[in-house]
Parts: structure tokens; C-alpha cells; sequence
């Protein structure tokens, strides 16, 4: 009986679906706020849907794919602005307002922050800055 309740158990929590992470991305080198509310998309269905149906993203939000080296904006309803970043969150490319249908990436990177087209020029986030994530209060 001990081994079907552990079954049981670990079957419903695979179910249940991990609460999500919220982060604010910050450009220490710049010190400028890249963006307020970052999702975090470090697991399974989170990081393959991304922001795929969605019909925008708001000015000061994004998503933090990690680990990730390129995206797809097949499907995408809107242009984003990407951020590639190595394990040391340093900034290693940036692609600005990427339209649907697209496929960038760097080899070099370890995630990548998408972001609302126009956001990394506002914070003129560039190659060789360091970001960092800082925790905020979990949503939905």
C-alpha cells in the first residue's frame, strides 16, 4: 500500500504545475531597469511555449528563458526585442524588434530575455553589460 500512495503522490505532483517565478532584470552596468516583471521560464512546457499565444507584451515586462542559445518567433504575433546572456549574466548579443517568423540565437549564450520590441534601446542594454535578477513577489 506504501508504494501505490508514493505512485499516487508523485503522479499528482508531476501534474500540478510549478507556481511561477518572477524576477525584475536590472543592467548593473548601465544602471537602468531593463525590465519590472520578468517570467521565468526555466522548465519544460514554460520554456518551449514561451510567449507563443500571446498578443503582446507589455513595455515593462519579459520572459527569461534559461537555459536557452536561440528562439523562433514562428507563430508570434508581435516583434520582440531579444538579450542573450552567458552563465554570468553578461550580455553576449542583442537583437532589437525581431518580426514573426524569425530564428536568431548565439552559440555563447546560456539564456535569453525576451523582452517588448523598443525595450533595449529605451535601456540601452549592449553586448558587454552585466544584468542581474532580482526576486519579486510570485504571480499566478
Amino acid at each position: 500500500m506504501k508504494l501505490a500512495r508514493w505512485i499516487t503522490d508523485s503522479l499528482a505532483r508531476l501534474r500540478r504545475p510549478a507556481a511561477v517565478a518572477w524576477v525584475t532584470a536590472f543592467n548593473l552596468t548601465r544602471e537602468t531597469t531593463v525590465a519590472e516583471r520578468v517570467e521565468v521560464a526555466d522548465h519544460g512546457a514554460r520554456r518551449r511555449k514561451g510567449l507563443l499565444g500571446r498578443t503582446g507584451l507589455p513595455a515593462d515586462e519579459g520572459l527569461w528563458i534559461v537555459p536557452c542559445e536561440s528562439v523562433h518567433t514562428f507563430g508570434m504575433k508581435f516583434a520582440i526585442d531579444l538579450v542573450y546572456l552567458d552563465r554570468n549574466k553578461c550580455v553576449r548579443k542583442v537583437s532589437h524588434s525581431v518580426p514573426a517568423w524569425r530564428v536568431s540565437g548565439c552559440l555563447s549564450a546560456h539564456s535569453v530575455l525576451e523582452l517588448a520590441a523598443g525595450t533595449v534601446a529605451r535601456s540601452q542594454t549592449s553586448p558587454g553589460d552585466r544584468l542581474e535578477f532580482r526576486p519579486i513577489a510570485a504571480r499566478g
